[in-house]
């Protein structure tokens, strides 16, 4: 009595080829991201929110790659908060997630302008409750900022030549004047040159020096 042969396993598919490190996030998660975003933050501080939100609660992007997108936001025209929810968005879901993300970031803050703009008319200004709370909120947003200044200066500050840059920036806007594109196109050029692909870094030479010795060249 012959014994049954044994049909060969059928080969499994090959598993799909997924990037290391990609986010799988729907376009409701996005919605919902944002409008949180976009409801909560207000004045300059929606960087520190966009951060927070992005960054630490979410973990959707790192903060070099915030840092990066932050960067591309202000060099082009329209607000930093639309700016980067496009850019956020077409990162995790394309053209469909960049849609949502502005629609969601801009959808709150769109509402609460006509309903604050409707209550300033109506008390035409007079009231000193009012003025009050928009000077508390520009405090706040301005402590904010400093805030996430800070906590991206330390993972993105590391050469003594960052300090220099951003001196000059600071030097160029708030002490000559000088419109914030020129500063930008200026300083800029002069770090794309700085760390421009090729440059030798700070103590290779020596590094290269004892290589050669070691090996006798």
């Amino acid at each position: 009595m012959s014994e049954p042969s044994l049909s060969p396993a059928a080969p499994r598919p090959p598993a799909p080829d997924v990037p290391e490190g990609t986010i799988h996030v729907t376009l409701l998660e996005i919605f919902v991201g944002f409008l949180v975003i976009g409801a909560t933050s207000f004045g300059g501080g929606v960087v520190a929110y966009l951060r927070s939100g992005l960054v630490g609660r979410r973990k959707w992007i790192e903060d070099e790659t915030f840092v990066e997108l932050l960067s591309i936001c202000q060099t082009l025209p329209g607000l930093n908060a639309s700016n980067m929810a496009i850019l956020v968005g077409d990162r995790l879901r394309g053209t469909a997630g960049a849609a949502v993300a502005l629609l969601a970031i801009c959808l709150p803050g769109g509402l609460m302008m006509v309903a604050a703009a409707m209550a300033y008319a109506a008390s035409k200004g007079s009231d000193v409750g009012v003025g009050a709370i928009l000077h508390g909120v520009s405090a706040g947003a301005v402590g904010m900022v400093l805030a996430v200044t800070v906590q991206l200066g330390r993972k993105t500050l590391t050469h003594a030549a960052d300090f220099v840059f951003v001196a000059l920036t600071v030097i160029g806007v708030n002490f000559l004047h000088q419109s914030v594109l020129l500063v930008l196109a200026v300083v800029g050029a002069l770090a794309i040159f700085w760390y421009r692909p090729g440059r030798t870094p700070h103590g290779s030479h020596k590094h290269g020096a004892q290589e050669r010795g070691e090996h006798g060249l």
